[in-house]
């Protein structure tokens, strides 16, 4: 390991590495590779061995204080190697000072316990097909310049950082919808995302302040994909009303991760996030 390189991915080695993802089941959204890049360019690190590719990992800095870690992968017949080590120390040397975030799979939760994190609870994904949701609703629209800020902030708090930029650039990326409603006073009480996947559709963010407005933008999102298309939300198990709404939509669980935090976690309200963003950028 000698020769082994570890450095910002290029454009084509992020495309490779959500190849290597979907390779894992992870079922990536078709605009993923290039959304995910442009959060951070420096965050997405690649370890080349003979001029090859052969693990990755991301650590997304939010401001100065929160990160995320996510697609940690080391190529299949190079496991077992000390590879993913290597790659991970420079990654979390990268977040140096910061409150670090990810969702965890099953079979690495010890590793990262043993590694400082300490796990906040599960998020359950659920899927089904999208003619299991609620009708759509024709008073929610989708987001106008004019509401970014708003939407931002609204996303900050769910999220636990400010993360402007990405927000803007996720509501209008090609193959994804983003609705919101507002309570009648005019505050926002919720948004949503659906993309495209390879393999169906995912909506997250799912953020609100009700469950009602919960279950109005899921059906609505859901109600874009088709009567035949499977759609994914990942919910936090803490919250209640989000695993009734996945019920009363013919969802059912299939895959389950971790939120694990290094430092002092966000307080974060779980009640109202029905469906994480992205398991790779929190």
């Amino acid at each position: 390991m000698s020769d082994l390189a570890i450095r910002p991915m290029t454009e084509a080695e992020m495309a490779l590495a959500v190849d290597w993802a979907a390779a894992e089941g992870w079922n990536p959204g078709l605009s993923d590779a290039a959304l995910f890049r442009q959060t951070d360019p420096d965050g997405f690190l690649v370890a080349v061995e003979a001029g090859a590719p052969v693990a990755c990992i991301s650590v997304v800095a939010y401001g100065e204080r929160l990160g995320f870690l996510g697609f940690y992968i080391v190529r299949p017949d190079r496991r077992g190697r000390g590879l993913g080590w290597r790659i991970w120390q420079a990654g979390m040397a990268r977040l140096a000072g910061r409150t670090i975030g990810l969702d965890g799979v099953v079979d690495q939760q010890e590793n990262y316990r043993r590694a400082g994190f300490a796990l906040s609870h599960r998020n359950i994904r659920h899927a089904g097909p999208a003619g299991g949701a609620a009708r759509a609703d024709p008073d929610l629209r989708a987001p106008a310049p004019a509401d970014l800020d708003a939407l931002a902030a609204f996303d900050a708090v769910h999220f636990g950082a400010m993360r402007r930029d990405f927000v803007a650039r996720w509501i209008a990326a090609p193959g994804h919808r983003a609705l919101l409603c507002r309570e009648p006073g005019g505050a926002l009480s919720g948004y949503g995302v659906v993309r495209a996947c390879r393999d169906g559709f995912k909506v997250g963010p799912l953020f609100a302040t009700s469950a009602e407005s919960a279950a109005r933008l899921f059906g609505a999102l859901a109600d874009t994909c088709g009567p035949d298309a499977m759609v994914t939300l990942d919910i936090p198990e803490p919250n209640v009303a989000a695993l009734q709404l996945a019920v009363d939509c013919g969802l059912r669980p299939i895959f389950e991760t971790a939120r694990m935090w290094r430092g002092t976690a966000p307080d974060l309200p779980l009640r109202q996030i029905y469906g994480v963003t992205t398991f790779e950028l929190g």
